[in-house]
């Protein structure tokens, strides 16, 4: 067997960054407190305050100015940085990751139940959180917002306090964001690498000093950055861990889907590609107002006029009398209805798509499904950016700010996020053994599926 030389390497600038952060873990742990309690002030100090009126203003409303930054700059951008750095927001940043590890600290430290590791979590979570925003204005009201995104850290707080000290359960297995960020981060041009080879001759001539992964991930055999969160805790561990720069394609091109990956699908096509589409969509579609206009009329046509009268509390359906806000029966149920039926749809077309290309290679393969679906992940994480940000622009309309580099950056985006997928796609058909007109025809079909999701997107923003 060769030797592994006894001079070590020079590192690179990335190693030496992530050896960094592992060496001062109280710096990170000063970061995440100033970060929590900052997402806390923006989620408490509002509720406290007056709704604001149509003077209010992003610099002279705090309300106002929350919301632009929450919904506006944090999460649109927090998507972008998985794509950029890996899950670099969830090891460092993130305050529910924070407080979830914290909590656990002083918990009970009890086994992880077998219902918490259930694979489905992370489409009901993503799917839970996407319509219960929209039915109570999450977007627009503070006290929606506390009850979403307080009531997700208190949750992440109680799951550490119960289970797996110094571990992140929560993260791991429930947050409603871990499935997107679980499919964004593949795409990252750094990981952290496992030298195999370095890992086996560890276990000979010296000491090493046992590490805890916080979100669980079996170190030894970790090929891609779906669930490292990139805190750099496990940098030069064993001498075989190492962050470097890679290939944007090569996890979803090589790794590809894990060997059950029927949920991370579903969390694709029927989730982030379907009813995240339907949330950001029903405001300004004009189908919507003439289904409920029609609805209306034939309810009071027969007599039936609760579900126009009959509201219930805020944290149900919108209801804020003050604002001219409020969501009857009919209204709230419609917007349930529009997004849960546009993800449906938008699922079982792309899910019927991906299905013929996938039968266009060869006979069917499930796993070869599975890695054609990891392909739109370019065009789902580019329309959640979207769409976050589509909030932004509305709050800036009323700033005077000039928009007119809006339409001409989003056609970038889309045509960018477009060509992504279309590469990966290409390098994802060339993985299976297929005759050269057998991939051509494949790839030509999942343009079928970018062509499905490029027109929703074209009706919000220019269709409409």
């Amino acid at each position: 067997m060769q030797q592994r030389c006894s001079i070590p390497a020079k590192k690179t600038v990335l190693a030496s960054a992530a050896d960094w952060l592992a060496q001062h873990r109280g710096a990170i742990i000063t970061a995440q407190w100033v970060v929590v309690v900052f997402y806390v002030s923006l989620l408490v100090f509002p509720v406290l305050r007056p709704l604001p009126d149509s003077d209010a203003r992003i610099l002279n409303n705090l309300t106002v100015f929350a919301q632009f930054l929450f919904w506006g700059i944090w999460w649109p951008f927090v998507l972008l940085s998985m794509v950029l750095f890996g899950r670099l927001w969830c090891g460092v940043l993130c305050p529910e990751g924070a407080l979830s590890e914290w909590s656990s600290r002083f918990g009970l430290n009890l086994p992880l139940p077998r219902w918490m590791r259930w694979s489905g979590w992370p489409f009901v979570a993503f799917a839970g959180t996407t319509i219960y925003g929209q039915m109570v204005s999450v977007y627009q009201y503070p006290k929606a917002v506390i009850v979403v995104l307080g009531g997700s850290t208190v949750a992440a707080m109680i799951i550490g306090f119960l289970y797996a000290r110094d571990r992140r359960a929560w993260c791991k297995y429930l947050c409603p964001v871990n499935g997107v960020f679980n499919m964004l981060s593949r795409l990252a041009p750094i990981h952290f690498k496992v030298d195999k080879e370095a890992w086996k001759q560890s276990y000979h001539g010296h000491k090493v000093i046992p590490i805890v992964c916080a979100p669980m991930v079996p170190m030894r055999d970790m090929q891609g950055n779906a669930d490292c969160h990139m805190c750099g805790r496990c940098s030069s561990h064993r001498d075989a861990i190492t962050l470097t720069v890679r290939s944007p394609n090569e996890e979803v091109v090589r790794v590809g889907p894990p060997k059950d990956a029927r949920w991370q699908s579903v969390l694709v096509l029927f989730g982030m590609l379907g009813l995240a589409i339907g949330a950001f969509q029903w405001t300004v579609s004009p189908w919507m107002i003439t289904i409920k206009q029609t609805l209306a009329e034939w309810l009071i046509n027969h007599n039936i006029m609760w579900p126009l009268e009959k509201s219930l509390p805020w944290f149900i359906f919108t209801n804020y009398p003050q604002q001219n806000d409020v969501f009857t029966l009919l209204d709230g149920s419609l917007v349930v209805a529009w997004i849960v039926t546009v993800g449906l749809v938008m699922g079982a077309a792309l899910t019927a798509i991906l299905a013929l290309a996938n039968r266009l290679l060869g006979p069917w393969q499930m796993r070869r499904f599975h890695h054609l679906v990891l392909g739109l992940i370019p065009l789902a994480g580019c329309g959640l950016f979207l769409g976050l940000s589509a909030t932004s622009i509305t709050i800036l309309k009323p700033e005077g700010v000039s928009l007119l580099w809006v339409s001409p950056v989003r056609i970038t985006m889309l045509v960018l996020a477009n060509l992504w997928s279309l590469g990966l796609a290409a390098g994802i058909v060339r993985q299976y053994a297929a005759p050269l007109w057998r991939q051509a025809s494949a790839w030509t079909v999942f343009i079928a599926a970018l062509a499905l999701i490029d027109l929703t997107w074209w009706l919000m923003f220019w269709g409409w």
